[in-house]
């Protein structure tokens, strides 16, 4: 049974027409997979894909999975998906290792630039299932066509000592905030993995919104922690047009923008 997720679309404030790459940690694909049913429900066509790997049954869950193959059909089965059921996956190949491999950046600015296609979602990274991380050289794999940039954390990170448990490239991200394995993740830290340049905005095209997205709020005993951590990234990283506190299981999106400052 499809599911809304109204207060998603709401809380970002997404335009007609929108390239979205999501980025980070703690529910990337669970993100997409929500924002594009949503998105279809109110009668939008929506493409999305990756530029990393994705695992298969995350593919699988879309109402449609297609391939792209350069000697085939090349996008013809993505119109006719939309046509059919106006939310399908697009990946390039089913891999060994149960995973999808995903198209090139350049593709998915093909993709955005269709005719008929109103939003384009893109997982631009992977953080091996852990609710933070920090980008390797070749990460993230933003398309040049993106129009908004949604880095997440889940909140569950929040308070836990740095460590490999915790955090994807753990000593990527000690280098990138000063922080020691071990050390608590606090604010202070936790809002310098959002740099624009060497952090999870890396690589974003100049002109995209830069959304900060909290996820797993149904953790935190209250959203106080959570309201805090939001307004201190607001206020040390003034590129940030607004942070998103969410549960998915509670089905509860709240925007936090600097109009509340």
């Amino acid at each position: 049974m499809e599911k809304s997720y109204h207060g998603l679309i709401t809380a970002l404030g997404l335009s007609p027409k929108e390239h979205v790459a999501v980025v980070g940690g703690g529910g990337k694909s669970t993100l997409c997979f929500a924002l594009a049913e949503s998105l279809a429900l109110t009668g939008a066509r929506v493409i999305s894909t990756t530029t990393t790997k994705v695992r298969q049954e995350e593919a699988d869950a879309f109402p449609r999975l297609v391939f792209y193959a350069t000697e085939g059909p090349g996008l013809e089965a993505v119109k006719t998906g939309l046509d059919e059921v106006g939310n399908v996956f697009l990946g390039q190949e089913f891999l060994e290792n149960g995973k999808v491999e995903g198209i090139s950046a350049t593709l998915a600015d093909d993709l955005f630039d269709m005719f008929g296609v109103e939003y384009v979602i893109t997982e631009a990274d992977g953080a091996a299932g852990r609710p933070l991380k920090a980008p390797a050289a070749h990460e993230p794999v933003v398309p040049e066509s993106v129009t908004t940039v949604i880095a997440l954390m889940g909140l569950e990170a929040l308070g836990k000592p740095l460590g490999p448990d915790i955090v994807f490239r753990s000593a990527l991200f000690t280098a990138l905030t000063g922080l020691e394995e071990g050390d608590i993740l606090n604010p202070e830290g936790l809002a310098k993995a959002f740099d624009g340049r060497m952090g999870l905005f890396k690589n974003t095209p100049m002109a995209a919104r830069r959304m900060v997205f909290l996820n797993q709020l149904d953790v935190l005993p209250d959203d106080r922690a959570a309201r805090d951590l939001a307004r201190y990234l607001m206020s040390t990283q003034p590129f940030i047009e607004r942070v998103i506190l969410g549960s998915f299981w509670k089905n509860d999106f709240i925007r936090i923008s600097r109009r509340e400052f």
